[in-house]
């Protein structure tokens, strides 16, 4: 197959959709086959050099074009339905758009991701831009052959919600990158770690309020401290050295942040809201993300049981590979054929 995979989010700082492209691009890799992957999209001049060094040793070919105002060339790009994405990319077997843009096509399968449907959940607590660019692309989903998902949960989200036939939905799960591993450097000094941001989702108020109820001399790091993303190496020394990771989010699509703490040998604390039970399994305790006392009790409790959680989300981690997240893109997109 020959298959042109949209790669635009790759040109800003990387997020989970980012971690999750280039896990899929990797997992499609691993698995061999008769295979092209083209990376393509029109990018801005800034975001090309981010995006060049994301595909740096991967054996893809590139197809991006740099162009100024690069948000509206997508946005107009998908409305006016003009020019074809062969003109870019040549004949291929599936093209495969994110939730960025919707290239039109004259043939093959067409495909899309939705990693979940928050936007449209929760309108008001986003920018109107961005829910007006999550529900055009949720809308044209429907008119994909493969729609792929990151959780069970997202997945029946996607075929409530937008009425897509369930055989059109497939679950490709989320992997774990092999630089987060319990062997490596970490921190001496012990500590209770999140992810947790100013976005409303990530719940960094209630937790802010949880560590003030503990009162403990463990000190308390999260991503809003620091100015600019942690790289994955960095990343990996804080999941590693905490003694406690929170993640007490309200809603997600899978989570990657827990299994990728699990996968560093960390206890972890999860929000109890169902879009997190596949991250979670049985490995985590889990806690209520609207009530700060929860939380609380949820760090001490995990504090108690480490020696017991950390071989538990250890042993579920193993489930996530990229791998195989490529090998059920890889047979999606052939049955679909």
């Amino acid at each position: 197959m020959r298959i042109a995979y949209d790669v635009t989010p790759l040109s800003h700082p990387r997020t989970g959709v980012g971690n999750y492209i280039l896990g899929a691009l990797r997992g499609m890799l691993e698995n061999g086959g008769d295979h092209e992957l083209v990376a393509f999209g029109p990018v801005s001049m800034r975001g090309r050099k981010l995006l060049n060094d994301a595909l740096t040793g991967l054996d893809v070919e590139g197809r991006i074009v740099s162009v100024p105002f690069a948000h509206a060339t997508r946005r107009v790009w998908g409305r006016v339905q003009h020019p074809v994405a062969e003109r870019f990319v040549g004949a291929f077997d599936v093209l495969h758009f994110s939730d960025w843009m919707r290239p039109p096509q004259r043939a093959g399968i067409r495909a899309t991701m939705i990693h979940d449907l928050g936007p449209l959940h929760f309108p008001e607590r986003l920018h109107p831009r961005t829910v007006r660019m999550h529900t055009t692309n949720a809308r044209e989903a429907r008119n994909c052959d493969v729609v792929f998902v990151n959780s069970q949960f997202t997945a029946a989200d996607v075929v409530k919600r937008l009425g897509i036939e369930p055989d059109r939905v497939h679950v490709a799960h989320p992997g774990v990158a092999p630089v987060f591993t319990p062997d490596g450097p970490g921190f001496d000094a012990p500590f209770i770690f999140s992810t947790a941001t100013a976005d409303w989702r990530k719940n960094l108020r209630n937790l802010q309020l949880a560590y003030e109820l503990l009162q403990t001399d463990l000190p308390l790091f999260t991503l809003s401290q620091f100015p600019r993303p942690l790289s994955d190496d960095h990343l990996a020394r804080f999941y590693r050295g905490a003694t406690v990771f929170v993640y007490p989010s309200y809603f997600e699509g899978f989570g990657i942040p827990v299994i990728e703490a699990m996968a560093s040998g960390t206890a972890c604390v999860v929000s109890s809201h169902p879009s997190l039970d596949e991250a979670s399994g049985d490995a985590a305790v889990r806690v209520d993300p609207g009530s700060p006392k929860s939380i609380a009790a949820g760090i001490r409790e995990a504090l108690a049981r480490r020696d017991e959680l950390v071989p538990l989300g250890l042993a579920h981690a193993r489930r996530f590979t990229w791998r195989e997240t490529g090998r059920v893109h890889l047979r999606s997109y052939g049955d679909a054929l």
